[in-house]
């Protein structure tokens, strides 16, 4: 070795400065090249192309949501045994222009209730009894309809309740094993959303920009022919989610409306068009309404109604996207380092693991110092 290359002191003062050694090493020089070829397919064909790394993304939009439910229903009057016509304002709750609401497909009704007392219903466990001690004068009813007054009440000669002091009589309890608004399975609901995305400052609606004032009374949606038409038939709704209007309306449900959007705006606008997915949440779901009113002697009443339906919960999510700088620079910087890494694993290969590593590090690393005679000048 020349005299000019032997160790310097002191090592931590050594700079240590690139050197390329040429290798004829056909497995380190293959496995280079694959490992270029496979990181370009990965940055240009995933990472640019399918994935759309030089976008920049929002996916935070802001949307408002104004939903309307039509249809009509006929039953039988609970109080009077005639027929009550049921419209948007008795089968939708809350009022309408949310994005939660409540179709009523089947009820139970308990008219004419007034502050009494009475026997609780054999129904409620806490209510049942087999002598007055086990009806503690004072004691709400636990999931029950009121205050128990201290008797046992004989109804028949297998059922004793607690009397108690509430809305009385208390709840029917029998559920009638057809729905009694069955003709809601025809009723329509128009979902009317705007989206916002404020990152590009570009929105889009979901209903169709149009003059004719009677074509959301006519039309209904379908995903290629008019998919800016939001009116869906309940019974389309539920067939989609793979059950049927008759299983759901007797003891209700929630069913899930989420909506979404996807964006290029490199792309036509035309092409941003809104996705609908239903499913199902639960197959149960009721609550309970009343209506109260006073007779001539001015003593209230009520009409208790406990409402069986089928809720839907409505959301909204998007995505846009657009070309941007950064993330293409990031994309192809990345790419890049990428590329440097494949060299450093094969220098890790020749250098520690192949077969005449000791050869290969010879080669790549030496040591120099400047020679004695340009030292002393």
């Amino acid at each position: 070795m020349d005299a000019a290359c032997i160790k310097s002191f002191p090592p931590l003062l050594d700079y240590k400065t690139e050197k390329y050694v040429l290798t004829r090493n056909v497995k380190i020089g293959a496995l280079h090249r694959v490992l270029h070829f496979g990181i370009l397919c990965y940055t240009v064909g995933w990472v640019l192309l399918t994935k759309k790394g030089y976008q920049e993304i929002d996916s935070d939009p802001r949307y408002s949501v104004i939903t309307k439910l039509k249809g009509v229903s006929v039953t039988k009057d609970f109080r009077e045994l005639e027929d009550k016509l049921w419209d948007v304002a008795d089968f939708v709750k809350p009022s309408q222009g949310e994005n939660i609401l409540f179709l009523v497909t089947n009820f139970i009704a308990t008219p004419g209730q007034m502050l009494s007392v009475c026997p609780e219903s054999p129904f409620i466990l806490d209510g049942r009894c087999g002598e007055d001690l086990d009806c503690a004068a004072g004691e709400p009813v636990v999931n029950g309809n009121g205050i128990k007054t201290g008797k046992c009440l004989w109804l028949n000669s297998t059922h004793s309740t607690c009397e108690i002091y509430g809305w009385c009589p208390v709840e029917n309890g029998s559920l009638v094993s057809k729905p009694l608004l069955n003709e809601a399975e025809n009723f329509t609901l128009f979902i009317k959303h705007a989206i916002h995305f404020t990152k590009f400052n570009f929105s889009r609606a979901n209903t169709l920009e149009t003059s004719n004032e009677t074509y959301f009374k006519s039309c209904r949606y379908d995903p290629i022919y008019t998919p800016y038409c939001p009116v869906f038939r309940i019974q389309d709704i539920i067939g989609i989610t793979g059950h049927n209007f008759e299983e759901l309306s007797i003891l209700g449900g929630v069913l899930a409306v989420h909506i979404e959007w996807k964006c290029d705006l490199d792309r036509t606008v035309t092409l941003c068009k809104p996705q609908y997915n239903f499913q199902l949440q639960a197959k149960k779901n009721n609550f309970r309404t009343a209506t109260y009113y006073w007779n001539q002697e001015n003593r209230e009443y009520r009409d208790l109604l406990k409402l069986y339906g089928i809720r839907f919960d409505i959301s909204v999510t998007g995505e846009a996207r657009r070309f941007g700088v950064i993330p293409t620079a990031v994309s192809l910087g990345t790419g890049c380092a990428l590329l440097g890494a494949a060299t450093f694993f094969c220098d890790l290969i020749l250098l520690y693991l192949d077969e005449k590593a000791s050869f290969y590090w010879s080669c790549k690393y030496e040591e120099v110092k400047p020679p004695a005679d340009q030292k002393s000048t």
